[in-house]
């Protein structure tokens, strides 16, 4: 198959084109070059910012097109009229985040997503080119509804040969974000960690390698619809999750289980600094226990966490020892909140 690729060179892109050459596709890149222009000159690659050079596409045609970088519904929009008679499936990257209420545990893909008023959508459509950084900084409480929105518009220009694919979160080599690799390289340097809340908590993210591959056999199936994409298919908790970790690199860390309400009275920022960790609170009991079964039946499959804490360690030992970490405690505020712990726990 000819598959277009609207981004392709940062994580999840990276790992769609190599999951597609595996399978022996051929792969046209379009985006800016400002990541890994270097990468993959095995295949062809179109330079150009989606939101002014779509025209340098036109005349050609693709099995399908994968957009990755996709945040804005006007963008999305501009795309798929684009593409409308140039590709037969358009896949579209969106989040779990569209959800308007994830208190509900099950939730699946019929549920309501996030709502965006007509001004909300005006100012962050002024923003131009409205990039992802910008809008997480200025609007990131709207990023779910304008996913949503994104693929409201891609459905209602190619009706019938729309895929949208709503990921939780994606993890493994390349994520810069740091909100898994945070904890693969924390349980490996040791010492005593602080671990946030029960470690019975359930958890759910998705391997991107298993991501990459299920979207590239759906794309060959040429599906339609609305799927989410999160993981494992079983119950996983914290405590699981963090063994998995230690177990990758087979160091003597110890784990110290601390309240979540000396963490939220300390002023730890859930998900940031501590990643992976949600309150315990009623808005948040379904986050991590979304419905996947219509993935399942579409054939979403998933390593063992033995492979995804292993693969990540070994590329994030691969980073500069400078590297600027955007998640996780830094080591300071970690030994500081450890001492007031043992000291509450103590009194």
């Amino acid at each position: 198959m000819k598959i277009l690729i609207l981004g392709g060179t940062v994580f999840l892109g990276r790992h769609l084109v190599e999951a597609a050459l595996v399978s022996g596709h051929e792969i046209t890149l379009f985006n800016r070059g400002q990541h890994g222009p270097d990468l993959y000159p095995q295949v062809e690659h179109v330079r150009g910012d989606r939101w002014s050079d779509l025209d340098l596409l036109a005349g050609r045609t693709w099995d399908a097109v994968i957009d990755t970088s996709g945040y804005i519904p006007s963008s999305v929009r501009a795309s798929a009229r684009r593409l409308a008679g140039a590709v037969g499936q358009y896949v579209f990257i969106s989040s779990i985040s569209v959800y308007d209420d994830v208190s509900v545990i099950g939730v699946d893909e019929n549920a309501p997503v996030s709502p965006i008023t007509p001004e909300q959508l005006r100012e962050v459509e002024a923003i131009v080119p409205p990039t992802k950084g910008i809008i997480a900084r200025v609007y990131g409480d709207l990023y779910g509804g304008l996913k949503a929105l994104c693929e409201q518009a891609a459905e209602e220009i190619m009706p019938g040969r729309t895929l949208n694919i709503r990921p939780g979160l994606i993890v493994g080599p390349y994520d810069h974000s740091d909100r898994f690799t945070y904890w693969v390289m924390r349980l490996a340097r040791g010492g005593e960690i602080l671990a946030p809340g029960l470690a019975g908590r359930p958890v759910q993210w998705i391997d991107v390698r298993d991501l990459a591959e299920w979207t590239i056999r759906m794309v060959e199936a040429g599906h339609a619809g609305v799927y989410n994409a999160t993981g494992p298919a079983q119950l996983l908790t914290m405590g699981e999750t963090l063994d998995a970790c230690q177990h990758a690199s087979g160091s003597e860390a110890g784990l110290t289980w601390v309240d979540e309400a000396f963490l939220l009275a300390e002023k730890v920022q859930p998900w940031s600094q501590l990643p992976l960790w949600l309150p315990d609170e009623p808005e948040n009991a379904g986050f991590n226990a979304v419905n996947i079964s219509k993935a399942l039946d579409a054939g979403l499959t998933f390593r063992s966490l033995i492979e995804t804490t292993g693969a990540t360690l070994a590329w994030a030992r691969s980073r500069p020892a400078e590297w600027e970490w955007q998640a996780g405690l830094a080591a300071e505020e970690e030994e500081r909140l450890l001492k007031a712990w043992h000291v509450k726990a103590g009194a």
